[in-house]
Parts: structure tokens; sequence; C-alpha cells
């Protein structure tokens, strides 16, 4: 009888909790996963296998993305006021394999400082209705930690580089992704890119004040917060520079 009951208990998943194992674990299992990966593709692999690599991760993750979302439409538990693919990195993950086919840099220098800034806050504090071993679960850290693998793989593998001017291409094509959301919510009554309401779980919104303080807030450190992404590129060429000079 015990052991019925056992068998027919409901499993009861959380929502992830910021410090928790579920928050880390993934988090710690990427960096291992991304080192060996990009140390492996630039000692062993050709070049057009290491373009192939990155290809084939990125259309990897573009597919899990719209499973989840075609998986949520056939269960009939699709709401399109949250559930579209819009916010950032969502909508990121879909488009990725355009990036890693063309390899364009003005993509480059677009989609690195959308990902690095987006990705690390959603990362450092997770926005998770439920735990492992649920899809959402598993569709959030594909999508935000493979982002940034995507990301890394281009600018340690393939050697590109962001430079001053594309601290404001990025941040202007920002702009113009965030009014067609302002249409978007509008249109649908909803809150992408947490534009109406911040988001349920702990954030580093919280820290910003009520609406609509916290957009406004946002928008003025988001030149500042890219020029401290940059920082490292702009000591790295001037380091580069001067040993030019000096050779």
């Amino acid at each position: 009888m015990m052991y019925v009951l056992v068998l027919t208990m409901p499993i009861v998943i959380l929502r992830v909790v910021m410090g928790s194992m579920e928050h880390w674990l993934p988090i710690v299992l990427a960096v291992l996963f991304g080192f060996v990966v990009i140390q492996y593709a630039k000692r062993n692999l050709s070049v057009k296998n290491q373009y192939r690599f990155i290809h084939f991760m990125a259309i990897g993750i573009s597919l899990l993305v719209i499973a989840f979302h075609l998986h949520k439409v056939i269960s009939g538990n699709y709401n399109v006021q949250k559930d579209l693919p819009l916010y950032l990195c969502s909508l990121l993950a879909i488009l990725i394999p355009v990036f890693t086919y063309y390899r364009k840099f003005w993509m480059y220098e677009i989609l690195f400082f959308w990902i690095i800034a987006g990705t690390l806050q959603a990362v450092i504090t997770p926005d998770i209705a439920s735990g492992f071993p649920t899809f959402d679960y598993v569709r959030y850290w594909v999508v935000h930690l493979g982002l940034l693998m995507v990301i890394s793989y281009a600018t340690l593998v393939f050697k590109m580089m962001p430079n001053f001017k594309s601290v404001f291409k990025s941040f202007f094509a920002l702009q113009l992704y965030f009014l067609a959301i302002v249409v978007v919510n509008d249109l649908l009554n909803a809150n992408y890119f947490y534009l109406n309401e911040k988001p349920q779980s702990a954030s580093l919104l919280d820290y910003l004040g009520d609406w609509p303080m916290y957009i406004i807030i946002v928008q003025a450190v988001l030149i500042p917060y890219f020029l401290l992404i940059y920082l490292p590129f702009y000591l790295y060429g001037l380091k580069r520079k001067r040993l030019t000079q000096l050779g």
C-alpha cells in the first residue's frame, strides 16, 4: 500500500531559486563545456569545420526554442500575451543560425552587446517558473548559456572583436527593437521585455524603482554598461598597439 502511494504522489516542481543548485549547476557545466569546445576547435578543427561546428550548435539552440513553442501550442497552453518568442534572448536564439551561417561583422557587433548584457542578467537572476526536469527549465538554460557560448566562440575562435563604434550601433539597434516591442505590448496588452511590469522573480530591476523609473534608469545606463563590456577589448587593443610599436 505504501509503495502504491509513493508512486502516485505528485511531483511538486517549484520556481527556480537564485543561488540554488538548479541555478548554479548548469552554469558550471556550461563553462566547462564551453572551455573544452573552444580549445578543441582552435587546436584541432580546420577553419571550415570550425564554422560548421558552431553553426550546427546554433541550429540546435534554435530548433529547441521552436520545439518548445510548438509543444506549448499543441498542448493548448499557449498565451500570446506572454509566450511569443519576443523576449530578447528567445528571439536571438531563434535567429542565431543566421549569424553563424553568414558571420557578418555588423551582426556580431550588435549581437555581442545584446547577448552579453541581456544574457548575463538572465543567468545571474534566473526567471524560471518551473525547475528541473521540465522543458521550460532546459530551454531557459540552453538558450541563455548557448547564446553566451556562440558569441564567445565567435570572439575566441573567429577572432571577431567589437570596436568603439559597435557600442553605439548595438545601442541604436536595441532602441528599434524596444520601439517594436512597445507596439506589440500595446496591441496584445502584454509585458514583453518587462516594459509594463517587473518580472515576478528577483532581478536587478528590483533595485531600480517602480515603473516607469526602472525603464528610464535602464535606458540611461545602457551605453555606460556597453562601454564597460567593451573596456577589456579597448585595453587589449592598446596593449597590442604598444607591442606593435615596440616591435
